[in-house]
């Protein structure tokens, strides 16, 4: 996931919405070499369509994880799977003219809200996957503090640094307006750098058994790979948790029942899904996507199944 992008101003949303409708008709040429959703598919005996495409979010891990995971359980079913990646307000200006199919990465009801509200009566809610999406501030897992409201008064033990990434992210925003002066950490050194900058100052003082301070958000990989906790937030400074929902098309439902129900059905544990996301984006560098849910799969094996008597309970 990006916070750069999750976590703009809904100004800059509502803009980036609008720049992109001019690009709406053309979205089934960019959207797959060899789909379109609304076109001539082939079906199950059933009537059930046996193409379909999945657009994501550039650079939104959670989703891109996700979205690969469904790849290849439907190609295992025999589905024929195509993916698109672009930025957000051309997802769901494609979902909401039928060029795509689905999308595993709506975030409400904040993030996402003004997609909701556009685009809302041309998209189905499918289901809930994730509930507990959000941003944090985490420190090693054995650090003497387990509050934001304790860090103040024990800024030296972290070096009296907040390591940080862009300058135009939200949670660099977040942190800077809201946590800081709620906590009163105005003296603190705020170190606004980059995402890769920030993994590696935390991987670096894990492995040293130093204590370390970070901006950081769920879900992500690095709660899988690293011994880190989150601060708590007695004042909600950092802002409520999110839930992360698929949304289709209009139709999708009718004419993917089986899918349908699946995603209906569908949920992963924080453990599962950092895990995921560890062996797609750390352990094997984005490198092969598919290779990596399969990997997963093979430490997972009972998913698929549990997932269908879920579906079919």
């Amino acid at each position: 996931m990006s916070p750069a992008r999750k976590h703009t101003s809904a100004g800059r949303r509502t803009a980036f919405v609008a720049a992109t409708l001019a690009l709406g008709l053309g979205l089934s040429a960019c959207a797959s070499d060899d789909t379109d959703a609304g076109g001539d598919a082939t079906t199950t005996e059933g009537g059930e369509s046996q193409e379909l495409s999945i657009a994501i979010h550039s650079g939104w891990d959670e989703g891109i994880a996700v979205s690969h995971l469904f790849k290849v359980m439907l190609e295992d079913e025999g589905y024929t799977v195509t993916t698109e990646t672009a930025d957000p307000g051309i997802v769901y200006t494609g979902l909401a003219g039928g060029n795509f199919d689905v999308n595993f990465d709506m975030w409400l009801p904040a993030t996402h809200a003004d997609y909701l509200e556009q685009y809302g009566d041309d998209l189905e809610q499918l289901g809930v996957w994730y509930d507990d999406a959000k941003l944090t501030i985490a420190v090693n897992e054995d650090a003497p503090i387990d509050s934001l409201a304790e860090l103040a008064d024990n800024a030296d033990v972290f070096g009296n640094r907040i390591v940080g990434i862009e300058s135009g992210a939200g949670l660099t925003r977040i942190t800077q307006d809201e946590a800081i002066p709620a906590y009163g950490l105005e003296d603190m050194d705020f170190v606004i750098s980059s995402t890769p900058a920030m993994l590696a100052e935390l991987k670096g003082a894990t492995d040293a058994g130093d204590d370390v301070l970070v901006t950081l958000w769920r879900p992500h990989w690095a709660y899988d790979e690293f011994p880190i906790k989150d601060l708590e937030d007695p004042e909600n400074a950092m802002g409520d948790a999110e839930e992360i929902h698929t949304v289709g098309r209009t139709g999708f439902g009718e004419d993917f029942p089986e899918v349908a129900s699946w995603i209906a059905a569908f949920e992963l544990t924080d453990e599962q899904l950092f895990s995921l996301e560890n062996i797609m984006f750390n352990e094997n560098e984005g490198s092969d996507n598919d290779g990596s849910v399969r990997e997963w799969l093979e430490q997972n094996p009972t998913f698929v199944d549990d997932l269908k008597a879920a579906a079919g309970a």
